[in-house]
């Protein structure tokens, strides 16, 4: 029987693979060892003696098009038309050894800011915020840019004891790695839906409506046709909003952040942990949100003051116990910072020794 010819389709995104640069696509699997050069560049070694040099830069998360054409436009000149966007929203340049200083000197030029690696503060990875999401509690790359214009320092050099990641994720589902990064920046929704009772009928499935959501606080009302939202056990997570918009969930007096810490997805020096509450409520404040910035750059300094070498936030609290962390950086602890969920083990009630003052 003959072979059968191969289906061609458009379905899916190509193979990555058809994308990468030479060197890379040759080495594949076989990266030996990097060194870091300088603030912005790292030189990354094959177990084959071949040698690659990227330049990372700092880049928005949401970007114009004429950005998007600069960036191509200096990786066909100094990269041979390559660049990837690391996890965290970086832009990695692929210059030969020669051209590294150069692109670094055409970068800031441009105004671009190179750094990033080691010892220091990478890009925010943030969620879609008021732009995009239609479930946030605050604003997404605002707040990020508002925070960075404060931290960028950390980014261009390598001043801290060990990497800090931050996030942004504008609502409780979290899709912005906030509950993985050293000092997470969260969106916080404090009431419960309100019930649209002169759309929902229309716009809605109420068995569908009742069963999104997770703690079983939407129970219905058959006498209106509509629902009934229990307050007590709705953890305001903005999945029935998702399926039912006539239970709108923002509101402008309640909705706030809050600050996490202490998360990491490495498991150099220690297991992948998540990340804790800090700062239950701080005010939605644009379009600078003084609050936030000044809690967040606070948190880094104590930090940066106070752990040791190699130490990740995470790290450093476990280290010097919950107590003295409030202690040191001012927070007031309050009964939202007790940890009462049933499945909760490495919680803030595992130990008596811990004490209220």
């Amino acid at each position: 029987m003959a072979d059968k010819p191969k289906r061609i389709t458009d379905i899916g995104a190509p193979h990555f693979s058809k994308f990468l640069p030479p060197v890379i696509a040759k080495n594949y699997g076989k990266w030996k060892y990097h060194e870091i050069i300088n603030k912005g560049a790292m030189k990354h070694v094959s177990e084959t003696g071949d040698e690659l040099y990227t330049v990372r830069m700092a880049s928005p998360r949401l970007v114009s098009s004429d950005f998007i054409r600069e960036i191509c436009e200096i990786a066909d000149k100094f990269s041979g038309g390559h660049l990837r966007f690391t996890t965290r929203n970086n832009i990695e340049f692929f210059p030969a050894k020669a051209q590294v200083e150069a692109l670094q000197a055409e970068l800031k030029k441009r105004g671009h800011l190179t750094g990033g690696i080691g010892y220091g503060i990478s890009n925010v990875v943030h969620t879609q915020g008021w732009i995009h999401c239609h479930t946030p509690a605050t604003d997404a790359s605002g707040v990020v840019k508002a925070v960075m214009d404060e931290l960028h320092e950390y980014f261009t050099t390598k001043t801290l004891p060990a990497r800090v990641r931050i996030a942004l994720a504008c609502c409780l589902n979290m899709c912005g790695a906030v509950h993985c990064s050293d000092i997470a920046i969260l969106g916080t929704h404090r009431k419960p839906p309100k019930v649209n009772e002169a759309t929902i009928g229309n716009q809605c499935e109420i068995p569908t409506t009742i069963a999104s959501c997770p703690t079983g606080a939407i129970s219905p009302n058959p006498a209106a046709k509509s629902v009934k939202i229990k307050e007590e056990r709705c953890m305001y997570c903005g999945n029935c909003y998702t399926m039912c918009p006539s239970l709108p969930l923002a509101d402008a007096t309640g909705d706030g952040i809050s600050i996490w810490v202490g998360g990491k997805v490495s498991n150099a020096r220690g297991v992948p942990r998540m990340s804790k509450l800090a700062i239950p409520y701080l005010p939605n404040n644009p379009p600078r949100w003084p609050e936030v910035v000044k809690a967040v750059k606070h948190l880094v300094e104590v930090y940066a003051k106070d752990a040791r070498k190699h130490e990740r936030v995470g790290e450093w609290i476990e280290r010097i116990g919950w107590e003295r962390f409030f202690k040191l950086t001012g927070i007031a602890f309050t009964h939202m910072h007790i940890d009462d969920f049933t499945f909760a083990r490495d919680t803030f009630r595992m130990t008596p020794t811990f004490k209220w003052e």
